[in-house]
Protein backbone atom coordinates (compact mmCIF):
# COMPACT_ATOMS: atom_id res chain seq x y z
CA UNK A 1 0.00 0.00 0.00
CA UNK A 2 2.92 2.50 0.65
CA UNK A 3 4.75 1.22 -2.05
CA UNK A 4 1.46 1.88 -4.14
CA UNK A 5 0.98 5.82 -2.91
CA UNK A 6 4.23 6.61 -3.08
CA UNK A 7 4.57 5.57 -6.67
CA UNK A 8 1.24 7.78 -7.10
CA UNK A 9 2.71 10.63 -5.85
CA UNK A 10 5.93 10.22 -7.50
CA UNK A 11 3.54 10.32 -10.74
CA UNK A 12 2.24 13.34 -9.66
CA UNK A 13 5.58 15.13 -9.08
CA UNK A 14 6.29 14.25 -12.71
CA UNK A 15 3.11 15.23 -14.05
CA UNK A 16 3.51 18.88 -12.42
CA UNK A 17 7.55 18.69 -13.17
CA UNK A 18 6.40 18.60 -17.21
CA UNK A 19 3.47 20.83 -16.82
CA UNK A 20 6.17 23.28 -15.35
CA UNK A 21 8.64 22.65 -17.72
CA UNK A 22 6.66 23.12 -20.79
CA UNK A 23 4.91 26.19 -19.80
CA UNK A 24 9.01 27.52 -18.93
CA UNK A 25 9.36 26.70 -22.70
CA UNK A 26 5.88 27.92 -24.25
CA UNK A 27 5.71 31.01 -22.44
CA UNK A 28 8.56 33.02 -23.56
CA UNK A 29 7.43 31.65 -27.45
CA UNK A 30 4.18 32.53 -26.82
CA UNK A 31 4.79 35.65 -26.00
CA UNK A 32 7.05 36.08 -28.82
CA UNK A 33 4.21 35.19 -31.26
CA UNK A 34 1.76 37.38 -29.54
CA UNK A 35 4.52 40.50 -29.76
CA UNK A 36 4.90 39.84 -33.65
CA UNK A 37 1.43 39.72 -34.00
CA UNK A 38 0.66 42.78 -32.48
CA UNK A 39 3.89 44.40 -34.23
CA UNK A 40 2.32 43.37 -37.86
CA UNK A 41 -1.21 44.65 -36.86
CA UNK A 42 0.44 47.98 -35.56
CA UNK A 43 2.79 48.41 -39.10
CA UNK A 44 -0.42 47.97 -41.01
CA UNK A 45 -2.14 51.07 -39.37
CA UNK A 46 1.22 53.01 -39.00
CA UNK A 47 1.79 52.44 -42.64
CA UNK A 48 -1.75 53.64 -42.98
CA UNK A 49 -1.54 57.00 -40.83
CA UNK A 50 2.00 58.13 -43.03
CA UNK A 51 -0.36 57.84 -45.99
CA UNK A 52 -2.75 60.16 -44.94
CA UNK A 53 -0.26 62.60 -43.45
CA UNK A 54 1.90 62.56 -47.04
CA UNK A 55 -1.22 63.61 -48.46
CA UNK A 56 -2.25 66.18 -45.43
CA UNK A 57 1.22 67.79 -46.18
CA UNK A 58 0.55 67.66 -50.22
CA UNK A 59 -2.52 68.98 -49.49
CA UNK A 60 -1.92 72.29 -46.76
CA UNK A 61 2.27 72.23 -46.79
CA UNK A 62 2.39 70.77 -43.62
CA UNK A 63 1.83 67.79 -40.89
CA UNK A 64 -0.75 67.59 -38.77
CA UNK A 65 -0.50 66.09 -34.87
CA UNK A 66 -3.74 65.88 -34.12
CA UNK A 67 -6.11 62.77 -35.65
CA UNK A 68 -9.25 64.91 -35.71
CA UNK A 69 -7.93 67.84 -38.39
CA UNK A 70 -6.21 64.29 -40.38
CA UNK A 71 -8.83 62.53 -40.73
CA UNK A 72 -11.98 65.19 -40.93
CA UNK A 73 -10.20 67.32 -43.23
CA UNK A 74 -8.90 64.93 -45.37
CA UNK A 75 -12.26 63.26 -46.10
CA UNK A 76 -14.65 66.42 -46.29
CA UNK A 77 -12.60 68.73 -47.95
CA UNK A 78 -11.92 69.41 -51.81
CA UNK A 79 -8.58 70.49 -51.04
CA UNK A 80 -5.81 68.86 -52.78
CA UNK A 81 -5.02 70.72 -56.14
CA UNK A 82 -4.03 68.51 -59.21
CA UNK A 83 -3.41 69.78 -62.43
CA UNK A 84 -5.57 68.03 -65.33
CA UNK A 85 -4.03 67.70 -68.66
CA UNK A 86 -6.07 67.62 -72.00
CA UNK A 87 -4.62 66.84 -75.43
CA UNK A 88 -6.50 69.36 -78.40
CA UNK A 89 -6.30 66.85 -81.32
CA UNK A 90 -8.09 69.30 -83.67
CA UNK A 91 -5.76 72.15 -83.39
CA UNK A 92 -2.11 69.72 -83.87
CA UNK A 93 -1.67 70.33 -87.43
CA UNK A 94 -1.26 66.87 -89.79
CA UNK A 95 1.88 67.17 -90.42
CA UNK A 96 2.84 67.98 -86.43
CA UNK A 97 3.91 65.09 -83.99
CA UNK A 98 3.68 66.49 -80.24
CA UNK A 99 5.41 63.28 -79.11
CA UNK A 100 8.41 65.27 -80.29
CA UNK A 101 8.25 68.32 -78.03
CA UNK A 102 8.43 68.95 -74.88
CA UNK A 103 4.66 69.37 -73.13
CA UNK A 104 5.61 73.06 -72.15
CA UNK A 105 6.02 74.10 -75.64
CA UNK A 106 3.37 72.09 -76.37
CA UNK A 107 1.13 73.91 -73.72
CA UNK A 108 2.67 76.92 -75.33
CA UNK A 109 1.20 76.29 -78.73
CA UNK A 110 -2.33 75.39 -77.56
CA UNK A 111 -1.87 71.75 -78.26
CA UNK A 112 -2.00 70.78 -74.10
CA UNK A 113 -3.74 72.23 -72.33
CA UNK A 114 -3.53 72.32 -68.15
CA UNK A 115 -5.90 72.56 -65.96
CA UNK A 116 -6.07 73.42 -61.94
CA UNK A 117 -8.83 71.59 -60.18
CA UNK A 118 -9.44 70.73 -56.52
CA UNK A 119 -9.97 67.30 -55.77
CA UNK A 120 -10.77 64.87 -52.28
CA UNK A 121 -7.90 63.77 -50.65
CA UNK A 122 -8.66 60.23 -49.99
CA UNK A 123 -10.64 59.75 -53.39
CA UNK A 124 -7.53 60.66 -55.00
CA UNK A 125 -5.48 58.33 -52.75
CA UNK A 126 -7.91 55.87 -53.40
CA UNK A 127 -7.88 56.29 -57.55
CA UNK A 128 -4.37 56.51 -57.16
CA UNK A 129 -4.44 52.52 -55.31
CA UNK A 130 -2.82 54.60 -52.27
CA UNK A 131 -4.94 54.00 -49.67
CA UNK A 132 -7.09 50.60 -49.72
CA UNK A 133 -9.30 51.13 -46.18
CA UNK A 134 -12.62 52.14 -45.74
CA UNK A 135 -14.36 55.29 -44.47
CA UNK A 136 -14.73 53.29 -41.35
CA UNK A 137 -11.03 52.30 -41.09
CA UNK A 138 -9.66 55.14 -41.35
CA UNK A 139 -12.45 57.25 -38.48
CA UNK A 140 -10.56 54.46 -36.23
CA UNK A 141 -6.92 54.52 -37.75
CA UNK A 142 -5.75 56.51 -34.63
CA UNK A 143 -6.91 53.19 -32.20
CA UNK A 144 -3.96 51.05 -31.39
CA UNK A 145 -5.25 47.43 -32.54
CA UNK A 146 -3.87 45.17 -29.01
CA UNK A 147 -5.03 45.34 -26.36
CA UNK A 148 -8.68 44.14 -27.12
CA UNK A 149 -10.94 46.51 -25.79
CA UNK A 150 -8.74 49.26 -24.43
CA UNK A 151 -9.03 52.19 -26.87
CA UNK A 152 -5.56 53.30 -26.92
CA UNK A 153 -4.59 55.60 -29.34
CA UNK A 154 -0.96 55.91 -30.96
CA UNK A 155 0.95 59.23 -29.85
CA UNK A 156 0.75 61.75 -32.70
CA UNK A 157 2.74 64.62 -33.06
CA UNK A 158 4.24 67.40 -35.99
CA UNK A 159 6.69 70.07 -35.85
CA UNK A 160 9.47 71.55 -37.87
CA UNK A 161 12.57 71.29 -38.24
CA UNK A 162 15.73 73.29 -39.09
CA UNK A 163 17.42 71.41 -42.52
CA UNK A 164 19.86 73.18 -44.30
CA UNK A 165 18.29 77.13 -43.64
CA UNK A 166 14.91 75.31 -43.69
CA UNK A 167 12.43 75.07 -41.58
CA UNK A 168 11.10 70.95 -42.71
CA UNK A 169 8.15 69.77 -41.53
CA UNK A 170 8.57 66.55 -39.77
CA UNK A 171 6.13 64.36 -38.21
CA UNK A 172 6.05 60.97 -35.47
CA UNK A 173 3.30 58.61 -34.61
CA UNK A 174 4.18 55.52 -32.15
CA UNK A 175 2.63 53.15 -29.76
CA UNK A 176 5.17 52.22 -26.43
CA UNK A 177 5.76 48.59 -26.15
CA UNK A 178 4.32 49.08 -22.45
CA UNK A 179 0.94 49.80 -23.73
CA UNK A 180 0.82 47.54 -26.62
CA UNK A 181 2.00 44.48 -24.41
CA UNK A 182 0.61 45.85 -21.37
CA UNK A 183 -1.79 42.37 -20.99
CA UNK A 184 0.85 40.20 -21.56
CA UNK A 185 3.45 38.99 -18.75
CA UNK A 186 5.15 41.76 -17.42
CA UNK A 187 8.69 40.91 -16.44
CA UNK A 188 9.02 39.42 -20.51
CA UNK A 189 7.79 42.93 -21.17
CA UNK A 190 11.04 44.15 -19.27
CA UNK A 191 12.99 41.95 -20.50
CA UNK A 192 12.14 42.68 -24.25
CA UNK A 193 12.25 46.35 -23.83
CA UNK A 194 15.84 46.30 -22.11
CA UNK A 195 16.71 44.08 -25.04
CA UNK A 196 15.73 46.92 -27.57
CA UNK A 197 17.15 50.03 -25.51
CA UNK A 198 20.61 48.06 -25.28
CA UNK A 199 20.61 47.70 -29.16
CA UNK A 200 19.50 51.58 -29.42
CA UNK A 201 16.28 50.75 -30.62
CA UNK A 202 12.81 52.31 -29.85
CA UNK A 203 11.34 50.68 -27.41
CA UNK A 204 7.52 50.24 -29.51
CA UNK A 205 6.48 50.53 -33.34
CA UNK A 206 6.88 54.00 -35.21
CA UNK A 207 6.54 56.08 -38.46
CA UNK A 208 8.42 59.22 -38.55
CA UNK A 209 10.59 60.94 -36.29
CA UNK A 210 10.39 64.32 -35.06
CA UNK A 211 14.10 65.10 -34.58
CA UNK A 212 14.71 64.09 -38.45
CA UNK A 213 12.79 64.53 -41.85
CA UNK A 214 12.40 60.80 -42.59
CA UNK A 215 9.06 59.22 -42.96
CA UNK A 216 10.26 55.71 -42.67
CA UNK A 217 8.71 52.99 -39.99
CA UNK A 218 10.75 50.99 -37.34
CA UNK A 219 9.18 47.53 -38.41
CA UNK A 220 10.49 47.86 -41.73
Amino acid sequence: MKKTIIEISLGIIIVALGIWLYNSIMTPVRFDNDYTKRRDACAEKLKSIRTLEEAYKQTYGCYTGSFDTLINRLMNEDSMRVVSKVTNYDLIPADVDINEMTELEAVKKGYITRKEIYVNPITKLREDGKLAISDEEIQNVRFVPYPKGENLEFTLAADKIEKGGFLVPVFECKVDLKDLMSDADNQLVINKIAELERINRFPGWKVGDLTQAITDGNFE
